[in-house]
């Protein structure tokens, strides 16, 4: 338990139950105020307040107080494929901290070094696919990509 100190034993129980009854599940974080969003919509800040009450009640937001998630339910309705794809990346050695930093910042869920025959393996949801592809072959030093979609999760 590192860094649980802060919270009580019984805080500690709680998040432990949470977690054996979670299931994972896919969000995008809208990092725009509600404001600003109504006002790129073209309605009234109550008028979009209104539609998002009836998407968080239809299970296709969550919000609250600074955030909106688009959750799978809404990414599924919007024909969007959830499934993971993993991309193997080799880049050139002599700009591999700087590549690293880069694809770093691009819309990945995980990223990792490894070793053998590439450099990066990095887990992409499918619906950023494309959007992640295009953007990481303009990094300087990217050798090779290829890329790998789940169709089945085992476990």
């Amino acid at each position: 338990m590192s860094d649980l100190r802060r919270i009580t034993r019984r805080q500690e129980d709680i998040l432990r139950r949470l977690l054996e009854k979670s299931r994972p599940i896919l969000v995008y974080t809208v990092e725009e105020t509600q404001e600003d969003l109504a006002r790129s919509l073209n309605v009234s800040r109550q008028a979009l307040s209104l539609h998002l009450k009836r998407l968080k009640e239809e299970g296709y937001v969550r919000t609250g107080r600074g955030f909106i998630d688009l959750t799978e339910k809404a990414l599924e309705a919007l024909g969007l494929k959830t499934a993971s794809a993993f991309v193997a990346i080799r880049v050139e050695p002599r700009t591999r901290l700087r590549a690293y930093e880069e694809i770093s910042k691009l819309p990945v869920k995980r990223a990792y070094r490894v070793t053998g025959d590439i450099d990066l393996l990095v887990e992409v949801d499918q619906a950023m696919l494309d959007t992640f592809l295009r953007r990481v072959s303009k990094i300087d030093g990217v050798r090779e990509t290829r890329t790998y979609i789940v169709i089945e999760r085992l476990r």
